[in-house]
């Protein structure tokens, strides 16, 4: 799948080709580079024709999905990646050869490549049920990391020996005094709430909360890479059914077919054939032939309309 169907994937090059001619780009002792001397070099290479390809996607998801993205829809990703990188973000950046323009640039791109997949997928029923084997919803934790396992047994004691009422303010004390989680110990080992999409937990961490009802804790340390955890269930809504998860249900299947190269290049190949591309350059005429042609066209998923 080429990568510039999916974000942050690759970074495209942020160049225009439209419009070349003769304005000079560069001057030399050895002369002149003009827009037309550069467009005729660039478009025979991949980069080039990746440029292309995206600027015409982008053209047509716009035209059909536009109105579909918002731009808080876009500031609050953006603000995500801004929140999780913190102070290194703008180093990320740089070290990506990006700005915060071409960022909200590539965000609303994926955005609007969604709203193509949404409108050009059909979750099945079958499909609803086989996320829902998986699906836990979200939960809040806290947890205590410690580096040896008779230190997790000690805290467990202590828990066992604290009556209900008192269990959320006795795990804090004990986060404090224990943990070496310095993110969380000061806040009562309290993490952000999770489901089971999550990908920055360990699963092994993951698997042990999801077994817990509200207000119960891990009776066992639960040993990760990171060392042994005590684990407090501070709200499970419960798993429930299919039917009252179902919006959240189709979302992760969305989400699951960003990632599938064969569903992005047919929901593509429709985008494109509505979007009636017409290539002018004739050294450049093939270049959505993957797309446009005919056998691509018979190529279809199972999920796909």
């Amino acid at each position: 799948m080429k990568k510039w169907f999916i974000a942050f994937a690759g970074l495209l090059l942020t160049v225009t080709l439209a419009g070349c001619g003769s304005q000079t780009v560069a001057t030399t002792n050895g002369g002149k580079i003009t827009e037309s001397a550069y467009y005729s070099s660039l478009k025979g290479t991949s980069s080039g024709k990746q440029v292309l390809q995206q600027m015409i996607l982008n053209k047509v998801l716009e035209k059909q999905y536009g109105s579909n993205v918002s731009k808080s829809a876009v500031n609050k990703q953006f603000n995500t990646y801004k929140s999780q990188y913190g102070s290194s973000f703008k180093s990320v950046l740089s070290q990506s050869g990006m700005t915060e323009s071409s960022l909200k640039t590539e965000i609303r791109s994926n955005l609007l490549l969604k709203e193509a997949v949404k409108d050009n997928v059909t979750v099945t029923d079958a499909q609803l049920k086989k996320q829902f084997k998986s699906y836990e919803p979200k939960v809040t934790v806290a947890h205590i990391l410690v580096s040896k396992k008779s230190t997790a047994q000690t805290i467990i004691s202590d828990l066992k020996d604290t009556k209900k009422s008192n269990l959320t303010s006795e795990f804090t004390k004990l986060a404090k005094k224990y943990s070496t989680d310095t993110a969380t110990k000061n806040k009562g080992g309290k993490l952000s709430a999770f489901d089971s999409t999550d990908t920055s937990l360990d699963s092994t961490f993951k698997k042990a909360a999801f077994k817990l009802s509200t207000d119960e804790y891990t009776a066992t340390p639960v040993k990760t890479q990171y060392g042994y955890h005590v684990i407090l269930m501070l709200k499970n809504p419960g798993k429930g059914t299919i039917k009252e998860h179902k919006a959240e249900l189709k979302k992760q299947i969305i989400d699951n077919d960003m990632n599938d190269s064969t569903v992005l290049h047919n929901v593509v190949a429709k985008v494109l054939k509505k979007g009636n591309v017409s290539i002018k350059d004739n050294d450049l005429k093939n270049i959505l032939s993957d797309y446009l042609s005919t056998s691509s066209s018979s190529k279809s998923s199972s999920s796909s309309k």
